[in-house]
Order: C-alpha cells, then sequence, then structure tokens
C-alpha cells in the first residue's frame, strides 16, 4: 500500500546552493518530483515550457489565481510565480515525495495550508562564502549583488521557521543530509504503518 506522499520545502538565500543540491538529490532519490512552478517571467534561451517553468501570460495567472488555483504565489522583480496546488496534492496523494524549491514567504504560505510540509532551509558557510559564491558568477554588476547579499540576510533570519538546517559548505556532506532527511521521514512509524500494513498484521496476528 502506498503512504501519503511528503512535500517538502527547500529555501536558501541567492548564492547558496540550492538548486544544485536539490538536482543532485534528484539523482540520487529519482522516485522524489520537483513542482514545476507557473511564472509570467519570459521565457529564456534553452529553457522548456513545462521543463523549467510553466510560461503563462499575467492575465493567465491571475485567472488562476482568482479560482485559487496556487499553493502558494509571489511576485518577484515583478514576475508572478505560483505553486499548481491540484498538481501537488494529486502527486502526495499517488504516494509521491514532492519539492518546492522556494522562498520563505512561499515556505511559510504552504505549511499554513498543509502543515505536515517538511520545511529545510540551506545556509551557506559563511558571508563571505557567500559574497564569493555571488560574485563567481559574473553575471550581475556589483549593485545587484549589493542588493541580493542584502536580500540573502533577510531571507536567511527566517531560518526558525524551518524544520532542518543544513549548511552547504562540503556539497557532498550538504547532500547527505539533505538524503538522510528524505529517508528519516519515510521511516516515521506513521508513514511506515500505511505501507508495511500487510507485514504489521502478518507479525501481529495471534
Amino acid at each position: 500500500m502506498n503512504a501519503t506522499g511528503t512535500l517538502y520545502t527547500v529555501s536558501a538565500p541567492s548564492g547558496a546552493g540550492k538548486t544544485s543540491l536539490v538536482n543532485a538529490l534528484l539523482e540520487r532519490r529519482p522516485s522524489l518530483q520537483v513542482s514545476v512552478s507557473h511564472t509570467t517571467r519570459p521565457q529564456r534561451p534553452g529553457e522548456q515550457d513545462g521543463v523549467n517553468y510553466h510560461f503563462v501570460d499575467e492575465a493567465t495567472f491571475i485567472g488562476m489565481l482568482e479560482q485559487a488555483a496556487f499553493l502558494e504565489h509571489a511576485r518577484v522583480f515583478g514576475n508572478l510565480y505560483g505553486t499548481s496546488q491540484a498538481w501537488v496534492e494529486a502527486q502526495l496523494a499517488a504516494g509521491t515525495d514532492v519539492i518546492l524549491e522556494i522562498d520563505w514567504q512561499g515556505a511559510a504560505q504552504v505549511k499554513r495550508l498543509l502543515p505536515d510540509t517538511c520545511g529545510i532551509f540551506i545556509l551557506p558557510p559563511s558571508r563571505e562564502a557567500l559574497e564569493q559564491r555571488l560574485t563567481g558568477r559574473g553575471q550581475d554588476d556589483p549593485a545587484v549583488i549589493a542588493s541580493r547579499l542584502a536580500e540573502a540576510v533577510e531571507e536567511m533570519s527566517h531560518y526558525v521557521q524551518s524544520d532542518y538546517l543544513v549548511v552547504n559548505n562540503d556539497f557532498e556532506v550538504a547532500l547527505m543530509e539533505l538524503e538522510a532527511i528524505v529517508i528519516g521521514q519515510r521511516l516515521q512509524t506513521a508513514r511506515q504503518q500505511q505501507v508495511l500494513s500487510g507485514l504489521l498484521q502478518d507479525l501481529l496476528k495471534p
């Protein structure tokens, strides 16, 4: 029997390595699914609709919002982002674990609607390391980097709202810790009671 899936929110400041860690976790645990968000931001070269995001115009997004279609939504840098509630709930009902890569505000919205959500927050090993990672991308000017650093400090102050904290100092160690969280959640008694119902009945029969 399939147990209900677990919903994970993974939050981190820009530059902490969240996406790289989640992608590596998916390679190790291919049964996990990452929710594909809807967004109004323009599609970038190399991105695929339905894979990276569901790209929609603002009128479509607002229409979905009015129909309460999103588990969470936010406007970031002028663009709207949202997570389909129906898709997430269908995956969980089928016993599939789902990961949302999301900021702290979105994670808080999700937790209010689905209190059993497992919140994970990824931290950089130091302020200096975070600045180096942002600078090392070579994609942004100093003003943008300074702005993102300030936003990162604000983002990190909300770590207390998560259930687990992972420091991405050594990538392999951080990945192992993420995987350990998933394994631990799957081994919780309430979930194992569903998965192992037949075995438990056999073991405990008179």
